[in-house]
């Protein structure tokens, strides 16, 4: 795989607040140093990366949207939205961009309405419970499958 092969990482609502917000749950490393492991695994990987967070639901279906032709795959971390937006389901549905979901943390351990992902159907695969290393064990998944499946 080139270098030019390109993945769009989607960091959905309050993940900005990482390394404060409820530590024990989502870990104390922040959002920076997150995209650093991330760089990291990617330059291993010989792909790159584009990073953006965003609290907006209509952000992320516009960055959705507008990685139509310019990236081959999506690794999301949605937040709360992964249970609540059909929006994103349906723009990640219509670019039909092979997308891995992630969890920093073991969604199906959490309360029942974490149970539920409008996302999950139309991801490739979905990981979660691994801290910061659920984004590069997606990384990792989603380059492989891009490997795997180059005609996509």
């Amino acid at each position: 795989m080139s270098v030019q092969t390109s993945v769009l990482v989607l960091h959905g609502p309050n993940l900005n607040l990482l390394g404060l917000r409820e530590p024990n749950i989502y870990g104390r490393l922040t959002l920076d140093e997150v995209d650093s492991l991330l760089l990291v695994e990617s330059i291993a990987l010989s792909v790159e990366i584009v990073t953006q967070q965003s609290n907006h639901e209509g952000e992320l279906i516009d960055a959705i949207h507008n990685s139509y032709q310019k990236h081959q795959g999506i690794l999301i971390n949605a937040g709360a939205y992964t249970h609540t937006s059909l929006a994103i389901a349906d723009a990640l549905k219509s670019v039909r961009i092979p997308t891995v979901e992630v969890h920093l943390s073991n969604i199906y351990q959490r309360e029942a309405f974490r149970h539920h992902s409008f996302i999950a159907p139309i991801a490739i695969g979905q990981i979660s419970g691994f801290g910061a290393q659920s984004y590069c064990l997606g990384l990792r998944a989603l380059v492989g499958y891009l490997r795997d499946n180059p005609k996509l």
